[in-house]
């Protein structure tokens, strides 16, 4: 390994005492081939299993905690004990490679598909329409069917822990129901879980101490809780710079063990709500948190360079890849290895077998013009 690469292959050791080999994180990606009845398939297995010898730590794909939750065709659950083996499987095949596995635990709202769930009914914060769907209007949840879905997303904890899960991460970002009930634009409630900013901050902070609750008599100190975030929406009204800062300050003294930017390219600018829009999200993240609490950076990381001058230039603690572990699995151990010149960072569309991508996600792939690595 060059010496300059040698910050990428630190130990990482969390404040719980965990220790990651190294500092590169799989990134949660949506793979649409779990089995129909919410397993998790073999494809799918081999898939992770070809992914998770060089990093760190794996996130999965997202689970769904309850049956309305589900947000993808192909998507593997969480909502009953059931899955528990199944859950199993997943946790086993990633740890069994050398990496700490993550269980990406989620919702999706009003962003469901309507025949993937119960009798085509959507939910959300409230009765606005996603402007990412065809229009669908959402049924504005009741006070009791909240409550019990902050208790899914403990429960769904729970199953993790038995099942051999490192840790969870709370899907809080990319418009899925947590952020919808953060943003002020699918968020029009009065009551106690809208409003205000400190009021639209009740349901996430809600699941975190929901999550934390159930990890602390199921699971040892090892066991890691993160939360990924959007910063920004484009909306307006939607969420700004500000309400983010302002709810990262608030989950950095939560006893969380990490946050997790979501974000498609590392060094984008803010866009409102702070003074100095050429700053970058991440920077302004970092400063907030202020080492209270460690940050995931992602977000168009394609090549060995990218990713050092990112961790050298923003001191972010770690960082996720997405996409270029689908075109490069071997993109770690390429690296320490001493062998970077031969990343690859462009899909070879004659190579499915070859990097273990299930039919569903290469079909996936394959219908995007130009698909180009990036998360």
């Amino acid at each position: 390994m060059k010496k300059k690469f040698e910050p990428l292959f630190k130990e990482f050791q969390f404040k719980n005492g965990v220790t990651l080999k190294n500092r590169v994180v799989m990134a949660p990606m949506t793979n649409y081939s779990s089995n129909e009845d919410g397993t998790v398939s073999k494809d799918e297995l081999a898939y992770y299993a070809r992914r998770s010898t060089g990093a760190g730590m794996v996130i999965t794909a997202c689970t769904y905690v309850t049956e309305n939750g589900m947000g993808f065709p192909g998507e593997f659950a969480g909502y009953d004990d059931k899955f528990i083996p199944s859950f199993k499987q997943l946790a086993d095949t990633i740890k069994g490679q050398g990496a700490k596995a993550i269980l990406q635990i989620f919702h999706g709202g009003r962003e469901c598909p309507p025949n993937l769930v119960p009798n085509g009914e959507i939910v959300s914060a409230s009765s606005v329409p996603s402007p990412n769907r065809s229009g669908q209007e959402p049924r504005a949840l009741h006070d009791d069917e909240i409550n019990q879905i902050v208790k899914a997303f403990g429960d769904t904890t729970k199953r993790a822990i038995e099942a051999g899960f490192d840790g969870v991460e709370i899907h809080g970002a990319n418009g899925y129901l947590i952020q919808q009930f953060f943003s002020p634009h699918s968020n029009q409630r009065t009551d106690r879980w809208g409003g205000t900013l400190e009021k639209r901050m009740t349901f996430p902070l809600a699941i975190v101490d929901e999550v934390l609750k159930a990890a602390k008599p199921h699971a040892d100190e090892s066991f890691i809780v993160g939360y990924r975030f959007s910063p920004e929406e484009a909306e307006t009204p939607g969420i700004t710079m500000k309400d983010t800062l302002a709810l990262v300050d608030v989950l950095a003294d939560r006893n969380l063990d990490y946050l997790h930017i979501s974000l498609q390219d590392f060094w984008s600018a803010a866009r409102r709500g702070v003074d100095n829009l050429e700053k970058t999200r991440l920077a302004y993240v970092l400063e907030q948190v202020a080492d209270r609490v460690p940050l995931i950076g992602v977000g168009s990381i394609y090549h060995p360079e990218d990713a050092i001058v990112a961790m050298n230039e923003t001191n972010v603690p770690l960082l996720a890849l997405g996409r270029e572990l689908l075109v490069d699995p071997d993109w770690v151990q390429k690296i320490a290895e001493g062998r970077e010149e031969e990343v690859v960072t462009k899909l070879d569309h004659e190579q499915q077998e070859k990097l273990v991508i299930p039919d569903p996600l290469w079909k996936v792939i394959m219908s995007v013009p130009g698909w180009v690595p990036g998360v």
